[in-house]
């Protein structure tokens, strides 16, 4: 039951990485009737990523108060029914209305789905729970290039946004029959129950918390998962926003060309979720230390990183092949942060404080997506851009190891009602 829960979970990431792709996959088509500058561009995407980031932190305050299974149901009609409205569009000012309400729906999908997993997996198995998560952006990417350009191919670009809202909606049926806590599911077997009694006896029940939010940030961890999830997501935001732009404007794509070829980069950040969830679960099971395990797969992945410099140097095949590599490395950065609250901080705080990280995330893109816009604009080229973007994910690790000396749980959260 924990691995069909993770599943549902992914698809739930999927269909949100689904949306927000239709924005920019569809931007050729859209600017045909509505003219779109670069820098209004870029100001849509702060629009999403500012209200995500929003409800990023206190869409795990809302996890936490409300509880995952009707949390998550309230998050994803929310964002579904924005995403559909984007088909209504009919200026900027329009598309920047409903990038906000898509963004400050989506905020919520990951802090729930990092509480779920605490709450239905063993310390040793919520890398690669979170692992299999964090593939549905990749799937949601993957699909989203062919499949608007199919879509293209027969409506309009406003049935993009329908039909991708449509599918947020149907999902709903199944989480409402799947998803329920341990203690209380209906179809959970004893086998199962024995495979997760760590969980149970930690008391992740779900219960409401009381205390002090704001008390999270007494805690250097907290900081540093804000401040490295800032910078690894500044990069991540520009690759997931602006690769299909960089393809038509720079190398000259169609929409079929974008449909065909820039769905692998996000193929390999799929491999990438996989591969670091399951690297730093191997880790755990050859004996070394939580701290190692978790460090060594955040180190591995940094270390790739820089190749992006050399994008606007290569031909396209190659510049293909190293956003993949780019990819690659910040799906398996990506999946090891999202473990880390659940490693660090008690079950009932879990949310809010991947939230927080969440939040620190979506800020580095709207502040790095702004400063895209602009350079891109005055006369700067895609060589600078992408030279900045390659040191980010160097400069968080080196954040990480500082600021959080040992990964391990954590004894009280002042303020929250925790101890353990």
């Amino acid at each position: 039951m924990r691995w069909r829960i993770a599943s549902l979970l992914s698809l739930a990431i999927a269909i949100s990485y689904f949306d927000r792709q239709t924005l920019p996959v569809a931007i050729a088509a859209i600017t045909r009737e509505i003219p779109v500058s670069n820098t209004q561009f870029s100001q849509l995407q702060a629009a999403f990523l500012f209200a995500y980031a929003l409800m990023y932190a206190g869409g795990g305050r809302l996890i936490d108060a409300l509880g995952t299974r009707r949390g998550f149901l309230l998050i994803m009609i929310g964002w579904s029914l924005a995403c559909a409205l984007h088909g209504l569009a009919m200026s900027v000012a329009f598309l920047a209305v409903c990038r906000f309400l898509l963004g400050a729906g989506e905020g919520g999908g990951f802090p729930a789905a990092t509480k779920a997993v605490s709450e239905w997996f063993p310390v040793r198995q919520r890398s690669t729970a979170l692992g299999i998560i964090n593939a549905g952006t990749a799937v949601g990417a993957v699909v989203a290039p062919p499949l608007i350009a199919l879509i293209l191919s027969a409506l309009t670009w406003r049935w993009i946004f329908f039909i991708s809202g449509a599918a947020g909606l149907l999902w709903t049926v199944f989480w409402m029959r799947d998803f329920f806590l341990p203690r209380r599911h209906p179809r959970l077997s004893e086998k199962e129950r024995a495979e997760i009694q760590e969980v149970l006896d930690t008391g992740a029940t779900g219960e409401k918390k009381t205390g002090r939010w704001i008390s999270l940030f007494s805690y250097p961890q907290v900081w540093g998962l804000v401040i490295g999830k800032f910078l690894g997501d500044a990069g991540w935001y520009f690759y997931l926003f602006w690769l299909p732009k960089y393809l038509y404007d720079v190398r000259g794509f169609d929409t079929k060309q974008v449909g065909y070829f820039a769905w692998i980069p996000y193929a390999a950040s799929g491999i990438g979720c996989l591969v670091g969830g399951w690297f730093s679960s191997a880790l755990l099971r050859r004996g070394y230390s939580l701290n190692w395990a978790r460090k060594a797969a955040l180190g591995l992945s940094a270390s790739v990183m820089p190749v992006v410099f050399f994008v606007t140097r290569s031909p396209v095949e190659l510049a293909i092949v190293l956003f993949s590599i780019a990819f690659f490395g910040q799906q398996f950065w990506s999946t090891i942060m999202m473990t880390l609250p659940a490693d660090i901080f008690p079950s009932q705080s879990v949310a809010s404080v991947a939230g927080l990280e969440g939040f620190g995330g979506a800020i580095g893109g709207v502040v790095f997506g702004l400063v895209v816009g602009y350079l891109l604009d005055h006369g700067f080229g895609y060589g600078t851009v992408f030279t900045i973007v390659s040191t980010f994910h160097l400069l968080a690790f080196l954040t990480v190891l500082v600021t959080i000396r040992v990964v391990g749980r954590i004894d009280r959260v002042p303020g929250l009602g925790v101890n353990l």
